[in-house]
């Protein structure tokens, strides 16, 4: 027991633990945080382009019109993708303050509600299939059923990613990951290509990565200790979690769906490919704070703890002037080579380096406010979705050009950034203070 080997010696209070398959390796909480975040960097950016070699995939192969169905089937996953990514945080959390017997307590609590909330949103879509599909305009309600099938596994999967992230098993939570965007890539073009289903095989290839990733052997083995005392999830830390996500979903993706209805079809394409470049930058980051959120929740000196904040900034920090530089220096090369030559806009590089700037500066947001998220009920969640309502807001009102629009964001979010770093900055006067 990790108590049991803290008291004879094996493992010091300032070292944390990086799992790597089924060995287990000691190391200093710093160098724990490096490591697993190189190993969540270089699988978020292999899943990135799996995820972004599936919508090529698709787009060749289906045309315009069903990938347009298809897009919608993933839109709608992506929606429920603030449930799945909150209950993976609370998880997370819970599972690196307990030990031994709690972690098990927890993490069998959390799944059984995961469960209950997954069942619920399969019903809901089986049920109103027919009206989502017709306000969609889907050629026919299966696809949305195909997708709730998905769904029910879609939630516990939300679980069983956040057993693997707070025992910083980074590498199966990485090749997780991976599982889910390989299978969904080869089983769309298996489907399309020789069962010829079309729609539904882009579809059905979601729901089956879906279901092949919970199903993928992996966890800790303390998760499966008989229960024992441990510290739960309050209502305050649930919510904290899922209103973080909900502000995230919609500063990632409201931007593209203005942008379509405001803009020309060719503008709105354009923006779509170059929103898509930054995402690129935002996986990247996010795979380092998840790899800092368990280490800080687990520490219980304040003081301590903010040191494991430094190494995700850092990181944050380099990858984005590294991003921005590439794009500065070689913008019409990488659209070409990602997109096609169909692709042109005399201010294509103000575009894609101004929208990498503002990528990076929420990206740092993200990082302070789940810092806070992994110590404390933190109120910077409801302040980045302040944002995100303030973001739709003033896209609706600044439109006059693409760029007008990116540098709409890029101040919300230098103004989020700044407003989530004042309650960092107080505490650490304060901490620095009574140290003193």
């Amino acid at each position: 027991m990790q108590h049991e080997r803290q008291a004879a010696g094996m493992v010091r209070p300032d070292q944390g633990t990086l799992n790597i398959g089924a060995r287990v390796f000691n190391f200093p909480r710093q160098r724990t945080l490096w490591a697993g975040s190189v190993i969540m960097l270089v699988g978020s950016g292999f899943v990135s382009l799996s995820n972004f070699g599936y919508n090529i995939a698709v787009a060749h192969l289906l045309g315009p019109g069903d990938f347009g169905h298809a897009a919608a089937a993933v839109t709608l996953l992506m929606l429920a993708s603030c449930i799945n990514l909150a209950f993976q945080l609370v998880t997370a959390k819970l599972i690196a303050r307990n030990q031994d017997g709690g972690r098990a307590t927890a993490y069998r609590a959390l799944r059984l509600q995961s469960w209950g909330v997954g069942v619920t949103l399969s019903l809901v879509l089986l049920v109103l299939s027919g009206s989502i599909s017709a306000y969609l305009r889907l050629p026919t309600p299966h696809i949305i059923q195909v997708l709730a099938l998905g769904m029910l596994f879609y939630i516990p999967l939300g679980v069983r990613r956040g057993g693997m992230q707070g025992t910083c098993r980074f590498f199966l939570l990485a090749s997780n990951l991976s599982l889910e965007a390989v299978v969904k890539l080869v089983a769309a073009f298996v489907f399309i290509v020789y069962l010829n289903a079309g729609v539904m095989g882009a579809v059905g290839a979601i729901a089956l990565s879906v279901c092949a990733a919970y199903f993928m052997p992996g966890g800790a083995p303390d998760l499966r200790d008989e229960p024992g005392p441990g510290r739960m999830a309050s209502f305050s830390e649930g919510m904290q979690a899922i209103i973080f996500f909900v502000g995230q979903v919609i500063i990632n993706n409201v931007d593209i769906l203005m942008v379509k209805h405001y803009f020309t079809a060719p503008e709105a394409g354009l923006y779509a490919a170059v929103a898509l470049v930054g995402r690129l930058l935002y996986f990247a980051t996010w795979s380092v704070t998840s790899a800092m959120f368990p280490v800080a929740a687990g520490v219980r000196v304040e003081k301590e703890s903010r040191k494991t904040i430094i190494v995700p900034l850092s990181f944050i920090v380099g990858l984005s002037a590294v991003f921005v530089s590439v794009l500065a220096a070689f913008p019409h090369l990488i659209i070409r080579i990602l997109f096609g030559g169909g692709f042109h806009h005399a201010g294509l590089q103000m575009l894609l380096t101004m929208n990498a700037v503002a990528t990076g500066t929420y990206a740092l947001s993200v990082a302070l406010i789940t810092y806070e998220m992994s110590r404390r009920i933190a109120n910077t969640a409801w302040l980045q979705l302040a944002v995100s309502i303030l973001l739709m807001a003033g896209i609706a009102g600044f439109h006059g050009s693409l760029l007008e629009v990116i540098l709409v964001q890029q101040i919300l979010r230098l103004a989020l950034l700044l407003a989530v770093s004042i309650p960092f900055f107080v505490r650490r006067k304060a901490v620095v203070a009574e140290a003193a």
